[in-house]
């Protein structure tokens, strides 16, 4: 099956995963995780897993940026 059918499949699992960055995406259930990635707990559906994302991602700059900007004002 290629990566693109694996993709549509409605049964298709995926988890919720982050980076040192706090950005987060979905991967595949069952895949080992790419390197600098982890798993942040929730596991689904696409959508579900979407939906998690959207839940909890307020503020899309990466969290050195964040760090940096919140130096920067309380300088």
């Amino acid at each position: 099956m290629s990566e693109q059918q694996h993709e549509t499949r409605q049964d298709t699992r995926y988890r919720v995963v982050l980076n040192d960055e706090e950005q987060y995406s979905i991967w595949w259930t069952g895949r080992e995780l790419p390197a600098g990635w982890r798993a942040e707990g929730t596991e689904g559906t696409r959508e579900e897993c979407l939906a998690r994302i959207s839940e909890v991602w307020t503020d899309l700059r990466p969290a050195s940026l964040r760090r940096r900007m919140s130096a920067a004002s309380s300088a």
